[in-house]
């Protein structure tokens, strides 16, 4: 019981980093119909900038400037790429995003090197919050929890409460019809664009210190990110929070499991399985190949629903 409750807390603080991450490609893509590869390089650089600027004013100015200044790199791809590559299609644009994930990538070994960041966890949220079953609850995460909460009610209120949320939503059905009410589309897309890249910049600066800042880390989260949009579904930001926090789940218990597939019939009376690969992957560790059940997941979503748990595109 100690080790299923820790690590689902655990499984949890990871979930709403990837809701974090993954609800800023989710938006791009609902309101814009872009599927932006570039997405986890976005969230690379807001780790590295908000190294860069806690070394000269602290952590808590970088949570505010490095999502910041994010945006305002999304908003220059928008304006200077993605708006002169849209006429020529969804492929374009895929190509076009595909391409800035290596320049991102070059850039940040040739400014901060290939060697990992000494971003870490500010002194002042660097303490135990509660004890778990002996088991100590860092305050850093109970701060990400508060924060992607935060962002999470925030962007909520902000798409359903807001005039300038029904802009947005209105442009992406009727967009001939808001420009004829007075409202600029292109800059409402710019402004969708460079909001998709804050959210991601923000889970950079609380997520760089709670995983490793180092080049390699838009590698790692680029293809579970792309699982849980679709996994929820291409479009809905509910279908992407449940995404989030079950393969936030998945990654972090099955880890701790070490019971294979073998010794979960057992006890109906099946003791040995056939003598070829299927199988040999059948008693092996759920442990090991922990990994590979979000990608299973997703794979079996598409086939049998491709618009994902909640999804309300399908183009």
């Amino acid at each position: 019981m100690e080790i299923v409750v820790i690590s689902l807390v655990n499984g949890l603080v990871y979930g709403m980093l990837l809701f974090m991450l993954a609800s800023g490609l989710t938006l791009i893509f609902s309101m814009m119909g872009v599927l932006n590869f570039a997405h986890a390089s976005i969230y690379m650089l807001g780790a590295y900038l908000a190294f860069q600027v806690s070394q000269v004013l602290g952590f808590f100015p970088a949570l505010v400037i490095a999502p910041i200044l994010c945006g305002l790199i999304g908003a220059g791809i928008e304006v200077f790429g993605l708006r002169k590559v849209h006429h020529n299609g969804h492929i374009a644009e895929l190509l076009f995003t595909f391409g800035l994930v290596f320049i991102i990538q070059r850039l940040v070994q040739m400014t901060w090197g290939m060697l990992p960041m000494a971003y870490r966890v500010p002194a002042m949220l660097d303490f135990p919050l509660f004890t778990l079953y002996g088991a100590n609850f860092p305050a850093y995460r109970g701060f990400m929890l508060l924060v992607s909460g935060g962002m999470l009610l925030a962007t909520w209120l902000l798409l359903k409460k807001t005039r300038i949320g029904l802009i947005i939503q209105a442009a992406l059905t009727h967009p001939g019809m808001v420009s004829a009410l007075g409202h600029n589309v292109p800059m409402v897309f710019t402004t969708v664009f460079a909001g998709g890249c804050l959210l991601a910049g923000l889970a950079g600066v609380i997520g760089g210190n709670y995983q490793t800042t180092e080049p390699g880390m838009a590698d790692s989260m680029g293809p579970i990110v792309f699982v849980v949009v679709v996994f929820g579904g291409l479009g809905s930001l509910a279908g992407c929070f449940i995404a989030s926090i079950v393969m936030g789940m998945i990654q972090t218990v099955a880890v701790v499991i070490d019971y294979s597939i073998l010794d979960l019939v057992r006890p109906l009376g099946i003791t040995t399985l056939p003598d070829n690969l299927l199988g040999e992957f059948l008693s092996v560790p759920v442990a090991r190949i922990g990994a590979l059940l979000p990608f299973a997941m997703m794979v079996l979503i598409l086939l049998f629903r491709p618009r994902g748990l909640m999804g309300t595109r399908d183009t």
